[in-house]
């Protein structure tokens, strides 16, 4: 039987990490098992720690605390989580998504293929859409979504082989670099797009710009230091994924012009930073506006 490790990275997140924990626990799973949920909690300040040693305790003794005294950036979590998990397949989350019951089922079930190294799956913010803001995030992860239908584009939510490999701490992309050991181990990469998860965009453009240039920054330097192309960089991709995006959306030309100038200025940004070698980010400045998530 296949065992399923996950791990969830959290800072200050007693308004969500209670509701990821419960959509971790009532994962609906076939011939595979949950054996541990380890929450990593990198030097939170607020009720986080102690909302996850009481679920623990009253709720699902399979969730425990692994307690980082000091926030050294989300690849030092990671690797905490790694060095302690126990299953054969780890999946990594933030303390701020919903996961929907099948999720883990979906995804885990690439493993059966030997060939599988890692998967990724489907985000779907839960921002009004209505909004200008709110279109912006859905128009990001729907042409994620497009894309990796092309060519998988992890992030967010994946699921990969334990191999006991740590990632370096003095950046932030850390899917890419857990996808880039895999596959120079000759595994492939899948995208499972029927395994939901629910997050929360950004509702301000200063938060957009925050959260969308370290991104960005950290796929430069991954080109920069390790000659490695990200999917959502490629123009053949973007294009594809966009003329696909524009067929469904093209009533909306304002709301399309306005996220896609959001997204090239923090493009331009970041790709300015890395020539001027400005330094990676490993600790993250925190998006506020993205909390608070709730489950569809």
């Amino acid at each position: 039987m296949l065992t399923i490790s996950a791990g969830v990275c959290a800072y200050n997140e007693e308004k969500n990490v209670l509701k990821c924990l419960q959509s971790l626990t009532s994962q609906s799973l076939h011939g595979k098992e949950l054996i541990e949920m380890l929450v990593v909690s990198s030097g939170s300040t607020d009720r986080t720690d102690e909302i996850v040693l009481e679920y623990s305790r009253n709720a699902d003794p399979r969730v425990r605390l692994i307690r980082q005294e000091k926030r050294e950036g989300k690849n030092s979590a990671v690797n905490a989580f790694i060095n302690e998990a126990k299953g054969d397949v780890l999946f990594l989350a933030n303390a701020d998504n919903v996961m929907k019951d099948d999720t883990f089922d979906l995804m885990a079930e690439h493993f059966k293929d030997p060939t599988t190294g890692m998967v990724g799956g489907h985000p779907v913010p839960v921002n009004y859409k209505g909004t200008f803001m709110g279109f912006a995030v859905h128009m990001l992860w729907d042409m994620h979504h497009r894309l990796s239908l092309i060519h998988p584009k992890v992030g967010e939510i994946v699921a990969f082989r334990n191999m006991k490999q740590g990632i370096p701490t003095g950046m932030g992309s850390d899917e890419d670099l857990i996808r880039r050991d895999l596959e120079k181990k000759g595994y492939k990469i899948r995208y499972e797009p029927n395994a939901m998860i629910y997050n929360r965009g950004p509702t301000t453009v200063r938060d957009f710009f925050i959260q969308r240039t370290r991104v960005n920054i950290g796929e430069r330097y991954m080109k920069r230091w390790f000659d490695y192309d990200i999917p959502t960089w490629d123009k053949r991709f973007l294009i594809n994924a966009y003329l696909s995006f524009l067929k469904d959306n093209a009533s909306h030309p304002i709301k399309m012009a306005w996220a896609m100038s959001l997204e090239a200025f923090a493009r331009v940004y970041a790709a300015l930073h890395v020539r001027l070698d400005k330094g990676d980010r490993a600790v993250w400045q925190v998006v506020e506006s993205t909390k608070e998530i709730e489950k569809r």
